[in-house]
């Protein structure tokens, strides 16, 4: 297909892609973002399931503290 657009956007993905491999700089700065996001992303992960730990540990000790919640509901009914 020879639509302008495509030639355009072919072009300028050639030209980022021709400046990525040439330059020695840029490739070593891609692997140190991939190795910062995987850390920023484990670190959230650790922090996300140490969140959920201590909110289901409280949520035991309010169902053992209260009885479970009873159920009766009455919903403020007569």
């Amino acid at each position: 297909m020879n639509h302008p657009w495509i030639v355009y956007l072919t072009a300028c993905l050639g030209e980022r892609v021709r400046r990525a491999r040439t330059a020695p700089t840029r490739g070593a700065s891609a692997v140190e973002w991939v190795i910062i996001t995987a850390i920023i992303a484990g670190v959230a992960l650790g922090l996300a399931t140490l969140i959920r730990s201590l909110v289901e540990q409280q949520q035991g000790n309010l169902e053992q503290t209260f009885g479970g919640g009873g159920g009766e509901g009455g919903g403020g009914n007569p």
